[in-house]
């Protein structure tokens, strides 16, 4: 990877964190002590978009698969923020809760991952 590409990919890893900002907080905006769906909708739609991108991988190449995966992909999911907002779930007693944000988002984000991959086979074909 060239100087130029990987300063797009820590540009891109920036976008996606201020995307997940952005998304996250429209969802959440007035829902404070809520379920966490901001997050589970970003996790979800990059799991997804992550697969597409790798399932398209012989077409975008290598280096656009690091830019748009790593980069952009990988600021905009969070795996930090999913175990911080479970253990908040806890704490406030809601186990219920936080077991159905850890269990749900892993569930959710390997399935949408699954399609992504799939549907991006067919198109790299």
């Amino acid at each position: 990877m060239s100087g130029g590409e990987f300063l797009w990919l820590v540009v891109g890893g920036g976008v996606g964190a201020g995307a997940r900002y952005f998304l996250d907080g429209l969802i959440m905006r007035g829902r404070r002590d809520a379920f966490p769906l901001g997050i589970l909708v970003v996790n979800v739609a990059g799991s997804f978009a992550l697969g597409l991108l790798t399932g398209l991988s012989p077409v975008v190449g290598a280096v656009w698969l690091a830019i748009g995966g790593v980069g952009v992909l990988g600021g905009f999911t969070t795996f930090s923020t999913v175990s911080v907002e479970t253990v908040l779930l806890r704490q406030r007693g809601r186990a219920q809760w936080a077991w159905g944000n850890l269990l749900g988002t892993l569930g959710a984000c390997v399935v949408a991952a699954a399609v992504g991959l799939m549907i991006g086979g067919v198109f790299a074909r």
